[in-house]
Formats: structure tokens, sequence, C-alpha cells
């Protein structure tokens, strides 16, 4: 039976010393808090050796711990992670929420034979291959038409990284983003990372770019209703200009121009990101009981 996070730390407070006696001595120090046992925990799966060299690589764009923390991610919860594509963040969220949390990677329902599989196969692949980590990762699957996630209010966290341009050009954004809040909890988070574009912008100017305009990244949340907590610049790449012929693919890891001037964008590294976190607001405590 999964345990609470509060209850590893009260025990591994009380167990002390000798708890450490029968530890190997590598293990981790017992936790203080239970911001310092996710920081913990973040620092072992981020090392995991069931991690690829080259996805590790990309650790200094994307910036895995820094960017869980400040969507105050805890091992102990229900998290949904939107559209997890081949699985660079399903590495590190798996094996984090595996002995007292819950995994979810939702993945679109296909449109085609061709497309039916590709990033449902790449994740089932992953978790096949690495069962002591992945093996209570659950994959669903939604429809993006009339996206549910699962029952009403189960979800402790919804992250979405990297694919809200994607719901902006083919119209699919505010019933994703309403969706998010049926399935969160109140108090729940919604993280969501993403391309931005130059604050000036439109989402107009920049369809099809894979950038997109922070504010209507944030209308898309607030129309859900959600509430803005939070902003970090964490993901910002200031080398980035926005201004590329391939949109964000000319950039890294995709280089959609192959060996034309890639030194140059290799150099730019990836893309310049927002990184948001949004709340889905208590139930006011006064609320007067239904007749």
């Amino acid at each position: 039976m999964k345990r609470l996070l509060p209850a590893l730390c009260t025990l591994a407070l009380a167990a002390g010393p000798a708890l450490a006696q029968d530890q190997p001595t590598d293990a981790l120090v017992p936790p203080t808090s239970a911001s310092d046992y996710t920081a913990a925990q973040l620092d072992r799966v981020v090392a995991g050796p069931w991690r690829p060299a080259d996805q590790r690589a990309r650790d200094v764009w994307r910036h895995p711990k820094e960017t869980l923390e400040f969507f105050e991610l805890r091992p102990d919860q229900t998290v949904i992670e939107i559209t997890p594509g081949g699985g660079w963040y399903a590495q590190i969220l798996a094996p984090l929420l595996r002995d007292n949390g819950h995994y979810i990677a939702a993945e679109k329902q296909a449109s085609t034979d061709a497309e039916a599989g590709e990033d449902d196969s790449a994740l089932r692949k992953l978790f096949a291959a690495h069962p002591a980590q992945f093996d209570q990762a659950t994959i669903v699957s939604f429809d993006p038409r009339a996206p549910v996630f699962g029952p009403p209010g189960s979800a402790d966290r919804v992250l979405t990284f990297r694919n809200a341009h994607n719901w902006a050009t083919d119209g699919t954004a505010a019933a994703m983003f309403r969706a998010f809040y049926a399935v969160l909890k109140p108090g729940g988070v919604l993280g969501v990372v993403d391309h931005r574009a130059d604050a000036d912008a439109t989402p107009e100017e920049v369809k099809g770019s894979g950038y997109l305009p922070v504010a209507y990244v944030v209308r898309l949340a607030t129309d859900a209703g959600f509430v803005l907590d939070g902003r970090s610049e964490v993901n910002a790449n200031p080398r980035d200009d926005h201004d590329h012929p391939k949109g964000v693919w000319t950039l890294p890891p995709t280089l959609a121009l192959g060996e034309k001037d890639k030194a140059t964008y290799q150099a730019i590294g990836e893309s310049d990101r927002m990184t948001l976190r949004f709340v889905k607001p208590e139930a006011p405590a006064h609320a007067a009981s239904a007749p």
C-alpha cells in the first residue's frame, strides 16, 4: 500500500541513526522536510541511469529539477502529463512518482493508423524496458475535440511541455484548458512550458512558428477558470530572438535546416521558453450548502 509523503518524512526522522546503520553508505540522508525529500528524490531520478546520455545532455536547456520544483511537485501526488511524446519528462516523472504517487501519460487519440501509435509505442517501449522505474505508470488516451483526462477533481498536477502551440494551431486549445481545469482538484496546479514569442506578437503573427505570446497562454488558462500563480525564467534563453526560417524547429534539438548554419543554431541552443504556474481556486470555505 502506498504511503503518503508526510508519513515517509516522519518515519525517517524518527528512525534517525538507527536507520542509517542498515543503509548502504551512499544512501540519502533522511529528509528534514517534505521539500528536502522532494529535492533529494528529484536529484536521484534526474541522474537515473535509465535516462540516455543524449537525453540528460538537454537538461542544461530544460532544467527539469528547477522546473518541477517551481510547479511544486511532490512524489506523493497524482500527476497527468499531457502528450509526453517519446517520454523525455516521463523518464523523470514516472520514477519520481512510482512509490507514493501516480504518473499518468495522456496521449492523443490518433487520427490515422500511421499516427496511431508512434508516440504511444515509444512510451510503452520505454516503460517495458525499465519496469523497476515505470511499472506503476499509466497511459490513457483522449479525443482532442472533446478531451477528458480522468474523473473530475482527481489530479494534483497537470503538466504540459511544449504542446500548447500545437493546440493553438489546430483550434483545440480552449477545450484542452477547460479539460485541465475539470480534472484537477481544487488547489491543484497546471504547469505550462512553451516556446515564447515576442511580447508584442499576436497569435496570428506567429502561427505555425511554434512560438506563442505569453498573454495568449495566460488568457487560455484564466478563461478556463485558472488563476495565474507564478512565472519563472528558469527556461528563458536570451540568445533566441524568436525569428528563424523554420520557427522553433530551426533550433536544437530538431535543427530543421540540417547542416545549413548548424553551428549558429547550436550556439543559440534550445528555444526561449515561458514557464507558467496556474492554480485551480479552492472552493470558498463559506459556500452555502445545497438546499
